[in-house]
């Protein structure tokens, strides 16, 4: 499937602009080590993204298909039952190992490496065990792989045919996967080494048999607070104007229903619109990401909502007859679900005017 894409975009793309990929001889610009982990000797960065602050749901037993759900490339969609989701830091780098190395041996340093830094293995697997196909993440009409839960295609920026593109989208000869926690002042880093080789008939055909070191560094930084609160007077603006409101400035842990103390300002806004319109009855809506069951994300956003409401009451004295609960977990998402940009908008509460 990947060859016939490629064959038709070569068709549609004047010669005059391809760039192939090449042997790298310096990292890409702007690319940087983790200041904490070395890389393998001789190696080269050739795509890099870091970001302030993210989410990686890293892995920690083998992927399985997903019954009837799919992904934006008609890819069967694959989870596993049990992971480990980091927030912080984000960085990720994929470098080339030098030529003839096996992903066996860049795999045993980098893992002698994490823990000479006291890292504590969670999680390994090698080749299909791992679950999924071993394929690129550009790939469709097959069933995700390993490469692509950890890199999804949709946050792929690198141009078509450079070296950064093809470090991810390449068919997967072998691979091998571990996730550390590395124990820290200011608390656990997070590590997954994806190390895998690769194989190409086309433009990417300059790194067949090579070996690629994926790395994917949380590391422990609190979310800066950049949600500017929204007002009484916004919200009966948006409730007059379309019956609802959706707030992104109410949070809670991942999987929990205590509402944290960031989230003081946005419920002190709402007791302020209820109790300046005693007649205004809504419904307390909780909406969730697809990750989990459809049972298991009715009955969070149910009882997240719920938890909103009692302290409205108990903390505001709000009149309890002006609000009714509800949760509809995943049914109604703003955006993809492929991706946490995505999901994040999903993740919120309502207010829908009675």
């Amino acid at each position: 499937m990947k060859n016939v894409i490629a064959l038709f975009l070569l068709l549609l793309i004047p010669l005059t602009v391809l760039a192939d990929a090449s042997e790298p001889s310096q990292d890409e610009p702007g690319s940087r080590d983790l200041p904490f982990l070395k890389r393998y000797e001789g190696s080269f960065i050739v795509n890099y993204e870091q970001k302030a602050f993210d989410q990686v749901r890293f892995p920690l037993s083998p992927l399985l298909r997903v019954p009837d759900k799919t992904d934006d490339m008609n890819n069967h969609f694959i989870e596993s039952k049990k992971s480990k989701v980091a927030e912080g830091r984000y960085t990720r780098l994929i470098y080339v190992a030098p030529e003839g190395r096996s992903t066996l041996e860049v795999l045993r340093n980098y893992i002698d490496e994490i823990r000479s830094l006291g890292g504590k293995a969670l999680y390994g697997c090698n080749g299909t065990p791992c679950g999924g196909e071993m394929n690129g993440n550009d790939h469709g009409g097959g069933t995700q792989g390993l490469l692509e839960k950890l890199y999804p295609h949709n946050r792929v920026k690198a141009p078509n045919f450079s070296n950064g593109n093809c470090a991810s989208t390449m068919d997967v000869n072998e691979q091998r996967f571990v996730v550390f926690r590395v124990p820290g002042e200011n608390g656990d880093t997070h590590i997954g080494v994806y190390v895998y080789n690769v194989q190409d008939d086309l433009y990417c055909k300059a790194f067949n048999d090579r070996t690629m070191a994926m790395v994917i560094a949380i590391e422990p930084k609190a979310r800066e607070q950049k949600m500017v609160t929204v007002t009484a007077a916004d919200m009966q603006k948006a409730i007059d104007a379309t019956g609802r409101i959706a707030l992104y400035g109410i949070y809670f842990d991942t999987n929990k229903t205590d509402i944290k103390p960031e989230s003081d300002a946005a419920i002190e806004q709402i007791a302020a619109l209820l109790k300046a319109s005693p007649g205004l009855k809504v419904f307390i809506v909780g909406h969730t990401d697809n990750v989990g069951s459809n049972a298991a994300n009715m009955d969070l956003s149910k009882r997240r909502a719920n938890a909103v409401m009692g302290n409205l009451v108990s903390r505001h004295g709000v009149n309890g007859s002006q609000m009714e609960a509800a949760g509809i977990g995943m049914l109604s998402p703003l955006a993809s679900n492929d991706d946490e940009a995505g999901r994040s908008k999903n993740r919120r509460v309502e207010l829908v005017k009675k």
